[in-house]
């Protein structure tokens, strides 16, 4: 390996098999935004994180984080002590990545009254309505 990225063709997430997709999938899943959004505070032990994100089980904490790692947005790092510590912190890519969805987590916070109005209009104009 000569240590050269293969040719790749631009990126484009409108194309169905484009792999950005999945790389977009893991970045605004459920539990990918939290875990990057907490990981933007400060590292995280694996019960500290879990912790600090509410409703996550360890069983979907540790598939995220093992995702997000594949995917070169956290660094896992474990140190040779008994007993076992592991630290997770989010890569340059993944606070990059982070940034990005905590804007988006923000704005839903601070435009939630406007959806749920929106969704209240909605809902009375359906139950008005009549084919």
């Amino acid at each position: 390996m000569t240590g050269v990225a293969p040719f790749r063709p631009k990126a484009d997430v409108n194309e169905a098999g484009c792999a950005s997709r999945a790389v977009l999938e893991h970045v605004t899943s459920r539990w990918g935004v939290l875990v990057l959004a907490a990981l933007l505070e400060r590292s995280y032990r694996f019960s500290e994180l879990r912790r600090a994100i509410g409703g996550v089980s360890e069983k979907m904490l540790a598939q995220t984080l093992r995702t997000l790692e594949r995917d070169g947005l956290v660094h896992r790092d474990a140190k040779p002590v008994i007993p076992p510590r592991v630290d997770y912190t989010l890569t340059p890519l993944g606070r990059e990545a982070a940034e990005q969805v905590w804007a988006l987590a923000r704005w839903a916070e601070g435009r939630l009254p406007a959806v749920e109005l929106a969704r209240e209009e909605y809902d009375e104009s359906r139950r008005t309505f009549v084919p």
